[in-house]
């Protein structure tokens, strides 16, 4: 898989890294952590350059955004968290990125795995960036939980235990859906919960890929991860 990552280096985005690196987490509460991360290191793919087209898929219209050579977004029309400010939106242009992302869309709504990835660009927390390469990992037609995503991020980085609402938070905010498949996360207790492109549109999306979803609830309101 072709993916670059970008993560801005300031004085917050160094502290991280070195605390990670001496394992100085322990004594931060998940509050804390959830804090840090969502609101101190936020960096944006507004400041970058950036195009759109879109796609028609079954589900709906879908977003593609690229800045040009590599995909920067991948959402559906209204999702949650997911579109640019008033006045701001960026040109319609046709560019190979975007064609190769349809040729991905295409087999994968056909009920096909796609054997290639298109070229992606991620900017944002260098924590959210490997909740969202943990995402990769998860096999199609499969499901995982947010307290797994947790747990092996943990692992990953020496720490002790990491809180499943944050993993949660940056699942949510995944800015390149079905390609990352955020929507193949699941409550522990098999919700079908935090999908910011609708729960509806998760619950086909594992069907297509084969799922039973007959083990699955639908969430209410304040269901856990």
């Amino acid at each position: 898989m072709n993916t670059k990552q970008i993560a801005t280096q300031n004085e917050c985005g160094r502290w991280l890294q070195q605390a990670l690196a001496h394992k100085h987490l322990a004594w931060l509460t998940a509050d804390d952590f959830i804090f840090f991360v969502i609101f101190v290191q936020q960096p944006s793919i507004f400041g970058m350059e950036q195009y759109i087209d879109t796609y028609a898929s079954p589900l709906g219209i879908i977003t593609m955004g690229s800045n040009g050579k590599q995909l920067t977004g991948l959402w559906f029309e209204g999702q949650k968290y997911f579109d640019y400010p008033s006045g701001d939106r960026p040109q319609h242009l046709s560019l190979p990125i975007f064609d190769e992302t349809r040729t991905w869309l295409d087999v994968y709504f056909q009920g096909k795995c796609p054997t290639f990835t298109p070229p992606i660009l991620l900017n944002d927390t260098p924590f959210r960036i490997a909740v969202w390469q943990l995402l990769l990992t998860i096999p199609y037609g499969e499901t995982t939980t947010y307290k797994d995503i947790a747990m092996k991020w943990a692992r990953q980085h020496g720490v002790k235990s990491m809180s499943s609402q944050a993993v949660g938070g940056a699942v949510g905010r995944n800015p390149i859906s079905i390609i990352i498949p955020c929507h193949r996360v699941v409550g522990g207790n098999g919700s079908l919960t935090g999908y910011a492109g609708g729960v509806n549109k998760k619950i086909k999306l594992l069907e297509l890929e084969g799922g039973d979803i007959s083990k699955y609830s639908v969430p209410t309101k304040g269901t856990a991860l």
